[in-house]
C-alpha cells in the first residue's frame, strides 16, 4: 500500500470518528436535558444501561483513535529527527492506552455495581 492510501485511511478514519464524537454528544446532551438527573444516582442509573455504557465506550474509542490520528499526524510533520519521532510516536500511544484502560475500568466498575 503507499504512502497516499494510508493518508487518505488516517484522513477517513478522523473524519468519521469526529462524526461518531458528534452524534453521541448530541444523543448525550439531549438525553440528559430529558433526565435531568438531580443526583449521583440518577446519573449512576443512566450511565448502567446497557445501550448507554456501549455507546459510551464507543464514544471513548473514537475519541482515542481521533487523538491518535492527529497527533501521530503533527509528530510525522514536524518532529525532525527520526529518533525524537519514534519516542514522541510512543510516549503518545503509551498514554492513549493507559487512558483507554483507565475508561474501561471506569465504565467496568459503573456496570458492575
Amino acid at each position: 500500500m503507499n504512502r497516499r492510501a494510508l493518508g487518505l485511511r488516517a484522513w477517513l478514519w478522523q473524519r468519521l470518528s469526529a462524526v461518531y464524537l458528534l452524534v453521541y454528544l448530541v444523543f448525550a446532551t439531549v438525553s440528559l436535558a430529558a433526565l435531568r438527573p438531580g443526583s449521583y444516582a440518577m446519573w449512576r442509573a443512566w450511565m448502567s444501561d446497557p445501550l448507554v455504557g456501549l455507546a459510551t465506550a464507543l464514544f471513548f474509542g473514537a475519541l482515542l483513535l481521533h487523538a491518535w490520528v492527529g497527533m501521530r499526524d503533527v509528530i510525522i510533520d514536524y518532529a525532525g529527527a527520526l529518533s525524537m519521532r519514534l519516542v514522541l510516536l510512543a510516549l503518545t500511544g503509551l498514554g492513549l492506552a493507559g487512558t483507554g484502560l483507565w475508561v474501561l475500568q471506569t465504565l467496568y466498575s459503573l456496570h458492575r455495581g
